[in-house]
């Protein structure tokens, strides 16, 4: 039997270690399940991925609420774990399953009735409008899946537990690589569902790696306290997800945003110059890999040594991750700039959407070594269950500070499409390099507060 984790003990780059990496592989098989149902939407058609593409912002509503029902989840139960205050922690499971419902309402709902004016402003025509719907329609259906997938998910991470999920992605890869084609094109008494099919097999696995976390919670230590009694709603703690949520969803909603802003600037070059930034996208997903396990590493150590007021081991859980993602990034800009126009041919054969998505991936590449200082700096606000900070970070990073450059390059000084990029650039590393200054005096004054409370 492996060694338990012990995260407010055990050594932080080990910590780093066994954490990050199965959420990485994890991470690795998600990016490579949107990279299969891209492939196979190229096979539709350049259409389908500019479809795709578009799809994306407003698809991004689901992963902006499910990434905050996770986060908060993961640092309320973290905290408490690391407070020893086990009875709640459970109970903390069940009342995020409830939350998770009731958010998942609203979500659909919103999704059925927004997507046409969101389309439309970022230019579709009526009939793209009407091929991307195909797809949205029935992802919108199954929030409901996803949110309480996210949930349970977010419980196993507060725990250390990142192998279950990762497992869950793997198979959901495996799955969808059989389903994308059955429902795509048909076979037998299974209807030819075109781009819908992409949907439909998405939802089919998100089902079964539903079911399969809800096995693993029914099997940790913390299922000792859980009854059904404690899936009786409370207000309290569903208020307490609800403060600890919502900043991270307003903030996530924030990166659909920004890649909706800058969808809008692209748009004016093309769809397919819209259809290679989306295949180009895909493509610096599988970069961000590891940083996007150290953000759920360190949410998942920060919060449980938060809750113990392990204060030091914070400061160096932030170090030690940031030198590790920003070190990955820099040697992965280098592929990146290298195998630009290999990457993004891999999903189209239209020459001028590789030309487009390659000046993407080039420009892409010089922005990397600073991504990581956004995704770990997120991490701990939100592990320090001070997630606002993450909300104004995304408003300044994702939305008025690019839209305001974007609109002065593109619309008042003429630029060009390659300036959309660089433009993203300077406003990123501008950026990064001021959270990097602010976080010294953030944590100084976080943790002065707090022992200053418990000093009396």
């Amino acid at each position: 039997m492996s060694k338990a984790i012990k995260l407010t003990k055990d050594p932080i780059w080990e910590l780093l270690r066994k954490v990050t990496i199965p959420a990485s592989v994890g991470s690795l098989f998600q990016t490579f399940y949107n990279l299969v149902d891209t492939w196979f939407a190229g096979r539709i058609s350049a259409e389908a991925i500019g479809a795709i593409a578009k799809s994306f912002p407003i698809y991004f509503v689901i992963i902006a609420v499910g990434v905050g029902i996770g986060a908060a989840t993961n640092s309320c139960i973290g905290n408490l774990l690391g407070a020893k205050k086990i009875n709640k922690a459970s109970l903390f499971i069940a009342q995020s399953v409830i939350f998770s419902l009731v958010t998942s309402i609203v979500v659909t709902l919103f999704g059925l009735n927004a997507s046409d004016f969101l389309l439309s402003v970022m230019g579709s025509d009526a009939a793209g409008i009407a091929l991307t719907r195909e797809y949205l329609d029935i992802i919108f259906y199954g929030t409901f899946i996803v949110m309480i997938q996210i949930s349970l998910n977010g419980a196993l991470n507060a725990q250390g537990d990142t192998k279950s999920y990762r497992n869950v992605l793997i198979f959901s890869f495996f799955l969808n690589i059989f389903l994308n084609p059955l429902f795509i094109w048909g076979y037998g008494i299974v209807p030819a569902y075109g781009i819908g099919g992409l949907a439909i097999a998405t939802v089919i696995a998100q089902s079964i790696g539903t079911i399969y976390l809800a096995y693993k919670i029914n099997s940790c230590k913390l299922r000792k306290y859980l009854s059904i009694k404690c899936f009786i709603p409370k207000f309290i703690l569903l208020k307490e997800l609800f403060a600890q949520a919502m900043p991270i969803m307003i903030s996530m909603l924030f990166i659909g945003v920004g890649i909706f802003n800058i969808l809008y600037f692209i748009g004016q070059f093309g769809d397919l110059a819209t259809a290679g930034y989306g295949a180009a996208l895909r493509v610096e997903q599988v970069f961000l890999l590891p940083v996007i396990g150290l953000n759920t590493a360190v949410l998942s150590i920060g919060g449980q040594n938060f809750g113990a007021k392990n204060y030091n081991r914070i400061r160096e859980l932030y170090t030690k991750a940031l030198f590790f993602g920003s070190s990955f990034m820099a040697v992965a800009g280098v592929v990146l700039f290298f195998g630009a126009e290999f990457f993004v041919s891999q999903f189209t054969d239209n020459v001028e959407a590789i030309y487009h998505g390659a000046i993407y991936l080039k420009v892409a590449a010089l922005i990397a070594p600073i991504y990581p200082v956004f995704f770990i700096t997120t991490a701990v606000f939100q592990a320090l269950k001070k997630p606002i900070y993450s909300l104004y970070l995304s408003v300044l990073r994702l939305t008025a500070f690019p839209f305001l450059s974007l609109w002065y390059v593109i619309n008042i000084r003429g630029g060009d499409y390659v300036d959309i990029f660089y433009t993203i650039m300077a406003t990123n590393w501008f950026m990064g390099i001021a959270v990097i200054i602010f976080i010294g005096y953030f944590l100084n004054n976080v943790f002065k507060q707090k022992k200053s409370h418990f000093s009396y």
